[in-house]
């Protein structure tokens, strides 16, 4: 077992990553130094309740608690269930009805690699008219076909400025992740040609950045908002998302009323 693959080990690197001192962390989580030396160091094991107690103050990624537990000997806290599983059916209902509610306006759930779980009417139909069908094979990856070239990204209008809002958005995710899988996406949609879909400047914004699309009946703006569960214990729970686009200025009155004709 190298000295990362230790329960130490794990909670040395990820305190390493938020830029704690051992001082400051063994303050936070009322232990002495001494004794988180010890952990870090391999000269002692850390009990369960220290896990999570560090892995709480550290704020990692239910995923990775689950990692520290199971390198310290100890049985996983966190359960890992599919968005199919029966015990999920509440969950599932509470997205469905968020999405709905959403309607004409479109929204999407995605997981931690935002991967497509599901989506409302209008989503899907804005979706399925304009991509290439190889983007819609699952897992749909909602970040990539937003910045395709054979996705959405011939339709965004403010396309740099979307791309730069999206990778800040990934990159900001992967400094409190150390998501591997999220890291090769960066690396992905970063490659992605600009398409100068529209020569025009967007208008000044300080306050948000709009997703702007054309259509065939004008320009729809969007701003987005992003909702997550508030008390889950459960790892897919945890890392799932609602993403839900409000019409913003500058959308057309016209564009608006074909948005609603497509469901």
């Amino acid at each position: 077992m190298t000295r990362f693959e230790t329960p130490g080990g794990f909670i040395r690197e990820w305190r390493a990553r938020r830029r704690m001192s051992q001082f400051d962390l063994a303050l936070a989580a009322g232990v002495s130094q001494r004794h988180l030396s010890f952990v870090e160091s391999g000269r002692s094991r850390p009990s369960r309740d220290l896990v999570l107690n560090l892995g709480r103050e550290l704020a990692i990624p239910r995923r990775e608690q689950n990692l520290i537990l199971s390198a310290a000997g100890f049985a996983p806290v966190f359960s890992a269930r599919t968005m199919d599983d029966p015990a999920m059916e509440t969950v599932r209902n509470a997205v469905e009805q968020v999405l709905a509610a959403h309607e004409p306006f479109p929204a999407l759930a995605v997981d931690r690699k935002w991967s497509l779980v599901t989506a409302n009417r209008t989503a899907l139909a804005l979706v399925t008219a304009s991509v290439s069908p190889q983007l819609l094979k699952p897992p749909v990856n909602v970040l990539r076909l937003s910045l395709h070239p054979e996705g959405l990204a011939p339709a965004v209008l403010n396309a740099g400025e979307w791309k730069a809002h999206v990778l800040w958005r990934l990159k900001d995710q992967i400094a409190a992740s150390h998501d591997t899988d999220l890291v090769a996406l960066y690396d992905e949609l970063s490659a992605y040609p600009l398409l100068a879909s529209d020569t025009r400047p967007a208008a000044p914004n300080n306050v948000y950045a709009p997703l702007r699309l054309s259509t065939p009946a004008g320009v729809l703006s969007f701003i987005s908002t992003t909702t997550v569960f508030g008390t889950p214990v459960d790892v897919t729970v945890s890392e799932l998302a609602i993403e839900a686009f409000f019409p913003a200025d500058g959308s057309d009155p016209a564009a608006l009323e074909w948005l609603k004709g497509l469901i």
